[in-house]
């Protein structure tokens, strides 16, 4: 998730609630000029990643860009890279990129011809369900079917939906019956709850993966695994890692603070009688502010983990 999961977030998240096996970067774009920016290598220098199983997502629509990017990646040790075609983002679909490019199945089933060949990593594909209707999804499954995709994750939404609409589980019911490589699912899983009916109706899928459930809730997976639920004092102790070092990355107070605003719309609404620290979150300019608000909040009562929809 853009601005949200980056190289910092993922070691200090992997630090105190270990267990994910894959993390899947936020979208790298390569362009024509075959070169990773500054911004890129921070997120993709192995030494980032190093104690920590994670996977760079390339948005493109040029298969030579996501072929030169691949190999890049390969070099620096990644063994697999992710395809985005699920991104809604109206800036990323208006470029034919993302889920836009699930508009054009003859001009998407050129680029996974032309990428495959020769590739010296694995390419698992995340895609949503069609653009307008998930009528669409069963062509487009077609076209996966006819290339060597490591993993399909497949979340069931389409593009107009963005994340408002609920998840189509009938769209997946699909993938799960004619899909005959690994299947992984995504989309509105908050609770070990969510996951066990999700995998008691579709026993084929042997992976499962999360968004925003893990940043409202940074101990699902362990609990997915039969462990407690975060106490407050572990999300202290989390935040606490993550926002300073945050401030040391960045020395830019503002900046830091936004970043950590976008997390707490996430997880904030887990503490009970949370509206008015949270209004003073949002309306934070400073890292005084930020912090006085921070410890009003960890005041507050914890309730039971409760993922956004």
């Amino acid at each position: 998730m853009e601005g949200v999961t980056g190289a910092l977030f993922r070691a200090v998240h992997h630090r105190h609630f270990p267990g994910i096996g894959k993390y899947y970067m936020p979208f790298l774009s390569p362009t024509r000029d075959h070169v990773f920016t500054n911004r890129d290598l921070r997120e993709i220098a192995p030494e980032r990643n190093r104690d920590l199983c994670a996977v760079p997502q390339l948005l493109t629509r040029n298969a030579e860009d996501f072929r030169w990017a691949a190999q890049e990646l390969s070099r620096m040790g990644y063994g697999e890279v992710n395809l985005n075609l699920g991104c809604p983002s109206g800036t990323v679909t208006a470029k034919g990129k993302g889920a836009g490019m699930l508009a054009d199945l003859p001009a998407l089933e050129r680029f996974l011809e032309e990428i495959f060949p020769g590739l010296p990593c694995r390419v698992s594909v995340k895609t949503r369900v069609g653009v307008e209707s998930p009528e669409e999804f069963p062509k487009l499954l077609e076209v996966f079917r006819r290339y060597p995709i490591s993993r399909l994750i497949v979340h069931p939404r389409v593009l107009r939906d963005f994340y408002r609409h609920p998840v189509r589980p009938e769209a997946f019911a699909f993938a799960a019956e004619h899909y005959p490589g690994p299947l992984c699912y995504n989309g509105g899983l908050g609770s070990p709850e969510d996951c066990a009916r999700l995998t008691e109706r579709f026993p084929q899928v042997d992976a499962l993966m999360f968004g925003r459930g893990l940043l409202a809730d940074p101990a699902l997976v362990r609990r997915l695994q039969g462990g407690p639920p975060a106490c407050a004092a572990e999300l202290r102790a989390f935040h606490d890692e993550l926002y300073h070092t945050y401030l040391q990355a960045f020395h830019n107070d503002r900046g830091v603070v936004c970043h950590m605003k976008e997390l707490w719309s996430y997880m904030g609404p887990r503490f009970q009688g949370a509206d008015r620290a949270l209004k003073r979150i949002r309306k934070a300019q400073t890292t005084r502010a930020y912090d006085s608000a921070v410890s009003e909040l960890f005041a507050l009562p914890l309730g039971p983990p409760s993922p956004p929809a």
